[in-house]
């Protein structure tokens, strides 16, 4: 079978020659956002000292609760694990807690919900949720998916947690059999053939559904940032939409996500000021973490989810496990052609990016003459994009730049939106694979070049159309 030329189809056992002591890894000093230049590896000595100094008890995995339980997840248990039931409006709560801090919110759904929740722990920079939990000095429970696929270095971390938090992490596991028959029937890595939500469901999404029916609430590291057209609604705690608690049903499971509104640089700041241990990919590029044969690290003008299925739309990016959360932009909708629309006074308008006085926008037509041409009076370069890939609207900014810089040179800029029906067209004839695609049109030469590099910022674009002219 056919891999991507970025990703070898090996399983990699071991990329580290002697394994990363259990002391940690600590987040840089505080600067701005550089995730690239995060992690710096510390002395064993002076690690143990955590486990002597925070007032937070370990919590059996062992789940223990009375034979009360409650009906829905919108009654719950007052404070500190009181029989007596009351009544909660959680969206009266998400209002009332929009401009809460993390530490308020965490301190609120721990104070709620006792040992009944539990905090979901990837190995990336959701570590900041833990050390919120222990600044409560409320005891607290963490468990994690292990699909069986993750990096070496983000089993270490987890390690490295539990020995620096004095916790026992509860482990999640697919189910065996399912995996066998996966495996078996389509190969270790059909996701690249066929997309990643099956293999997503069977690994992430079904062992999540059975960690979950044992408990009443969770507590997610989900921002808003993430994902800006998708996860833009997220409530800092709401009657989860998707999974069920210990009560089953409907309603019965509260999901808080007391990060919702911090951006990932302020994330990142606070793990430095706290001294906290992060995952040793974090320095070598990597952002958003997940397993090894679907994760990566991304290079500059790339959103953070870019290096999540990259051989994949970027209205993929997604797993399942949050899809209660995910949406169309608000106020947008896809029509008929897979292309995204806003509705203006009532009637529905395109929505496009790239809108710019110096980026040309070709038609079907346009383009297909631009490609046929053997002597073009001016060279062009034009992107490919669909105006609701956010790895599209992620460079908009650098093309944009681009198409400025250019201005005047005798090169001019385009843009052709290959989406809908004509993917198939720009597929057979534009070398289109994913979107964004860059292409040059050389002055002398009918077959144009395809952009070779994932570097979206202008330096790199500015090097590709140099080499050209």
């Amino acid at each position: 079978m056919a891999f991507p030329s970025s990703h070898s189809p090996v399983i990699r056992t071991s990329t580290v020659p002697n394994p990363i002591p259990s002391n940690k890894l600590k987040a840089s000093p505080i600067s701005s956002f550089q995730p690239l230049n995060r992690v710096s590896v510390q002395s064993a000595v002076g690690n143990i000292h955590r486990q002597q100094k925070w007032p937070v008890k370990m919590v059996s995995a062992e789940v223990k609760r009375s034979d009360s339980v409650v009906t829905s997840a919108s009654t719950v248990g007052t404070s500190e694990g009181n029989d007596k039931r009351e009544t909660e409006d959680y969206e009266k709560m998400a209002k009332e807690l929009e401009n809460a801090s993390p530490l308020q919110i965490i301190g609120k759904a721990l104070e709620k919900f006792g040992n009944d929740i539990a905090i979901a722990f990837s190995g990336a920079e959701d570590v900041a949720l833990i050390e919120y939990a222990r600044l409560t000095g409320r005891p607290f429970r963490v468990f994690s998916l292990d699909t069986g696929r993750l990096n070496l270095e983000t089993y270490q971390f987890f390690d490295t947690v539990e020995k620096c938090y004095g916790i026992h992490i509860e482990y999640t596991f697919p189910d065996a059999i399912e995996v066998q028959e996966l495996v078996r029937s389509k190969g270790l890595f059909s996701f690249y053939e066929d997309g990643h939500q099956e293999c997503c469901r069977v690994r992430k999404v079904r062992p999540l559904k059975k960690a979950l029916t044992g408990l009443r609430a969770w507590i997610t590291g989900q921002r808003k940032d993430q994902s800006p057209g998708t996860r833009a609604d997220i409530p800092v705690v709401q009657v989860d939409p998707s999974f069920e608690g210990v009560d089953g049903g409907i309603g019965s499971l509260v999901k808080w996500n007391p990060v919702a509104n911090i951006q990932g640089r302020d994330i990142w700041n606070f793990l430095r000021a706290m001294d906290v241990p992060v995952n040793a990919l974090h320095s070598r590029g990597y952002i958003s973490i997940g397993c090894e044969p679907c994760t990566r690290a991304i290079l500059p003008g790339q959103h953070e989810r870019e290096g999540r299925w990259w051989w994949e739309d970027g209205r993929a990016k997604e797993c399942g496990l949050h899809k209660g959360n995910i949406k169309q932009e608000e106020g947008s909708l896809v029509n008929g052609n897979g292309n995204s629309a806003k509705h203006i006074n009532g009637t529905a308008a395109v929505y496009d990016i790239f809108s710019r006085e110096n980026v040309i926008s070709l038609s079907r037509s346009g383009i297909e003459n631009l490609a046929k041409l053997n002597n073009r009076s001016e060279p062009w370069v034009v992107v490919l994009y669909a105006s609701w890939c956010r790895v599209c609207q992620a460079m908009e900014g650098s093309y944009v730049e681009l198409a400025d810089t250019l201005g005047g040179s005798g090169v001019k800029v385009g843009k052709f939106r290959a989406d809908g029906d004509q993917r198939a067209f720009a597929g057979k004839e534009l070398q289109l694979v994913s979107f964004p695609t860059i292409l040059f049109f050389p002055k002398h030469s009918s077959r144009p070049v395809k952009y070779p590099s994932e570097k979206r910022d202008v330096d790199s674009l500015m090097a590709f159309v140099n080499a050209f002219r």
